[in-house]
């Protein structure tokens, strides 16, 4: 390439400067400890990469076929010297590499709570940390706050210098939770619970966004983190409970339909049992509770009543869908508990009403009637004289 293509195209290196490197410079002190991690193993495995790449440069321009001045020995085939640092070389930095991975895995343990605010400040174990609940939905983030009485959708905040502690689930796909500038990314999967503790060390405003494809609106699964100080926070807080509203397992249902690049929403009160039930993936009225059916299984079983505990389901999520073959699906009905008296029968209520199936993609269903095997293969069976 000639010098002047390549001063053509060093403007382009412009464009570099729309990057965000937001990795290598963290906000968190957990985040920090992983950037170092990051570091640190890679100029132990350049210690070994870039002597081998100038090596075979050196090698090939000194024993070029041109070279007639260069050492000619076909005969050589040991070196004890030679050996020894080739293999002793990356032997060690595999040992170094090996002990910090070890180290980093369990320091860094996401479910790990959180032993300092810095490096050169320790947890106040008098104080709680805050707590976020966090459900991944379609396509948004939902964000408890179970102290405070509160949710928003796509907005995050936290005091600084405060340790977070992070409860992940998901409504209907796995996903992935992920500040960049707090900490590592996280799964988020329907009907399980992971945990992140983090702890956030600057003020400022910070990305978050979703790390695993869920599906058409997953381009705008982004919101904003806010690291605030002690009074902005409790200023957040307020201003998130004068927002007024009511978030209920029924605005639940219609808030987890599946929704495109949603803006910023608030509610000043919220159940304060939703998230258990978005986690045990009964929000539902009437629908058994995973932890419930889990109870039961470990008493050995309802037995034959649990046979007949269940009822249609013609819905799976969001698109009602039907089956031609095998039998109807359904699911596990609630039982009858102090907070739903009436438990199974209030299931059928909120069933939808429509259970035509739906036979592939808008097919209709065949007016003819198929004829019997035996009959078709054999013919007619003839009449019997006796």
């Amino acid at each position: 390439m000639s010098r002047l293509k390549i001063l053509a195209l060093l403007p382009l290196a412009a464009a570099l400067s729309g990057c965000d490197y937001v990795v290598l410079a963290p906000a968190g002190d957990i985040a920090a400890q992983q950037r170092d991690l990051v570091i640190i193993s890679t100029v132990l495995m350049l210690l070994i990469v870039v002597p081998v790449m100038a090596l075979t440069v050196l090698f090939a321009w000194r024993y070029r076929q041109s070279n007639t001045e260069a050492r000619y020995e076909p005969d050589w085939d040991h070196s004890t010297k030679l050996e020894l640092v080739i293999w002793s070389a990356p032997l060690l930095i595999i040992v170094c590499l090996g002990a910090l991975t070890w180290m980093g895995t369990h320091l860094l343990d996401p479910y790990r709570k959180l032993g300092r605010i810095h490096a050169e400040r320790t947890v106040d174990q008098s104080k709680a940390p805050l707590e976020v609940d966090v459900v991944a939905l379609d396509w948004k983030w939902l964000f408890i706050y179970p102290d405070y009485g509160i949710a928003t959708v796509n907005e995050l905040a936290a005091p600084v210098d405060r340790p977070i502690t992070f409860r992940i689930t998901a409504s209907s796909v796995m996903n992935s939770f992920y500040i960049p500038a707090l900490a590592g990314q996280i799964y988020a999967m329907p009907g399980m619970e992971t945990k992140l503790h983090a702890v956030v060390n600057h003020a400022g405003t910070y990305k978050g966004f979703s790390a695993n494809y869920s599906g058409a609106g997953f381009s705008g699964m982004h919101f904003k983190f806010q690291g605030l100080d002690e009074k902005g926070f409790d200023a957040w807080i307020a201003s998130a409970k004068s927002a007024g509203g009511s978030l209920g397992r029924a605005e639940y249902l219609q808030l987890e339909k599946p929704s495109q690049n949603e803006p910023v929403r608030r509610w000043g009160t919220v159940d304060a049992d939703l998230y258990r039930l978005i986690l045990n993936m009964c929000v539902e009225t009437g629908k058994m509770c995973q932890s419930e059916m889990m109870a039961i299984d470990a008493k050995g079983g309802a037995g034959h009543q649990g046979l007949n505990n269940t009822l249609p389901l013609a819905y799976d999520k969001y698109a009602r869908r039907g089956t031609v073959l095998g039998p109807e699906p359904s699911f596990v009905a609630g039982a009858c508990t102090p907070d739903a008296p009436q438990g199974r029968t209030t299931a059928s209520i909120a069933a939808p009403t429509d259970t035509t199936p739906l036979l592939g993609a808008g097919l209709k269903r065949p007016s003819f009637t198929p004829l019997k095997s035996s009959s078709f293969f054999l013919g007619q069976r003839p009449k019997s004289d006796s």
